[in-house]
């Protein structure tokens, strides 16, 4: 089964950054960000794109999503702000946080963002009263989700209640355009969506019988990334969806709100071990990011790392800890590696969502210093990153 290549920097590559910058460091190469925004326009052509920014807000990475021509999925104020002081207009945004704050709201009102998520009653009046005449998708929740996370268990309104809450939202003077769902984030295959694409043509074909014009469709993201001995083929997934889409919704207007995948394989970490010790007979590497910084999607994300040492040997059994002082500081247990020594560098591909995102300064720890691949390659003269497909 073939997979798509991806970012990973070579022992050379790792080696002379390290000496160059210290580490922690990770490294961001924009070319991937563009190759994988490239191949899902040309799998899904019917799709209109909104990153996710939350996956990954680097200011490089936005810039380059707006030169692509993406549009931006928004969850605050913040986000929203962030891309209004990079010019980009509010009109290529959506703001997709089903529960919204009040200065959520206004920042909406002040940068015309009018395009907005809800699933419930309440947050109807919220929207009319700050952003009158809004164009508004109701999410809806899919039960049972098989996805790596479930997005379902804190959003989307039971199947049941779509027809009502799109009359409320009408009945409010919003724009009641359409519906949207979210299957989950790092889905291996086509049937959850196929099976939220059912639901969805249901809600529809009510809708329509009701005098609602239903003209939007946001299918969220979802889109898988590599990851170790998981195996899936992108291209056929979004193949299947691609052709129902074609088939149940050939005048509507589809979005997604690809996050993880946009930004995942884009970022390789170099990382350092600083400490080792044996403790209860198995031996311990302290590195020099952890679990407040760049591994944060270890705990938030439930995401479990590759770590590549260019080392060779037999293997034992490790455990891998963060440079702070906090007990919780623990990356793997019981990690295979082969024996390391202080000064070691490891390399962790494909850490680009959910990682800097959710990092912190904890313990006084700055966060990890980010550079750009392709400005360093010319800057150094370093050789080309691998394209390496898993």
């Amino acid at each position: 089964m073939k997979r798509q290549p991806f970012f990973q920097l070579t022992q050379s590559a790792v080696e002379q950054l390290a000496g160059n910058f210290e580490t922690p460091l990770l490294v961001l190469s924009l070319k991937q960000i563009e190759k994988n925004y490239k191949f899902l326009k040309a799998n899904l052509p019917k799709v209109k794109f909104y990153y996710a920014m939350k996956a990954n807000p680097d200011v490089r990475i936005l810039e380059k999503m707006a030169s692509l021509g993406s549009c931006f999925d928004v969850a605050s104020d913040g986000e929203i702000n962030t891309l209004a002081s990079l010019g980009i207009a509010g009109g290529r945004m959506i703001y997709a946080n089903p529960i919204k704050t009040s200065s959520g709201l206004r920042a909406c009102a002040q940068n015309g963002v009018s395009k907005m998520t809800f699933d419930n009653l309440a947050e109807i009046e919220k929207m009319a009263q700050t952003c009158p005449g809004a164009t508004v998708l109701l999410r809806f929740r899919i039960d049972k989700s098989s996805a790596h996370i479930d997005l379902n268990k804190k959003f989307g309104a039971a199947r049941e209640e779509a027809l009502s809450l799109l009359k409320a939202a009408k009945a409010a003077g919003l724009d009641a355009a359409g519906i949207c769902f979210h299957v989950g984030s790092q889905v291996m295959y086509a049937d959850p969506y196929l099976h939220a694409l059912d639901i969805s043509r249901e809600i529809f074909e009510e809708a329509k019988a009701e005098g609602l014009n239903l003209r939007i469709l946001d299918i969220g993201g979802g889109f898988p990334v590599p990851e170790p001995k998981v195996k899936f083929n992108l291209s056929e997934i979004l193949g299947q969806v691609s052709a129902r889409l074609n088939e149940d919704f050939p005048n509507v207007e589809i979005w997604a709100e690809p996050g993880r995948f946009i930004c995942g394989t884009s970022m390789n970490l170099i990382t350092s071990v600083i400490g080792v010790n044996e403790r209860n007979g198995q031996t311990w590497y302290f590195l020099d990011d952890g679990l407040y910084g760049t591994f944060s999607g270890v705990i938030f994300d439930q995401w479990n790392y590759t770590l590549i040492s260019y080392k060779e040997g037999d293997e034992i059994e490790a455990t891998f800890a963060g440079p702070s002082c906090d007990s919780l500081d623990i990356l793997f247990r019981g990690r295979l590696t082969v024996p390391l020594e202080v000064g070691d560098l490891l390399l962790v591909p494909a850490c680009g969502a959910y990682s800097s995102a959710s990092a912190t300064v904890f313990n006084g720890f700055a966060k990890t210093r980010i550079v750009v691949w392709e400005e360093v390659k010319a800057e150094l003269g370093l050789e080309e990153a691998l394209a390496t497909a898993v």
